[in-house]
């Protein structure tokens, strides 16, 4: 990983992530432009998750917006980001162990809560 670029994923990280893309698509027919490189595509939807810059406000040397979109779509719907941030959690108890409240993060995350449900009020 280069210094100058701190938004891009580190090699171990992009080694773990990577397991988890799905198969690329066949290229439609015989014309068209290759499809864009995989870390190069998650280097820069890390640049937009880490900046919080918007899709077409990125840099072009990071590709095209459209494409980065399209690939952070593709990849959302196909549960790539859920599965590496379960995989994160994993890695995590692993090494940290539960959470000190007797289940580890993992189990924790299977949960269905989601936002508590707001109280009644009585005026």
């Amino acid at each position: 990983m280069k210094a100058d670029h701190p938004y891009r994923i580190p090699d171990a990280m992009w080694e773990a992530v990577r397991s988890l893309l799905p198969k690329r698509p066949k290229q439609k027919g015989p014309g068209g432009r290759p499809r864009m490189d995989d870390r190069k595509a998650m280097d820069a939807i890390f640049y937009v998750l880490r900046t919080g810059c918007q899709w077409k406000a990125l840099p072009r040397s990071l590709g095209a917006p459209s494409t980065v979109h399209d690939r952070f779509t593709e990849w959302t719907g196909a549960g790539v980001f859920e599965r590496a941030w379960r995989k994160g959690l994993a890695v995590y108890d692993e090494k940290k162990g539960s959470t000190g409240h007797g289940s580890p993060w993992t189990a924790r995350s299977r949960r269905p809560r989601s936002v508590a449900k707001p109280r009644d009020r009585v005026p």
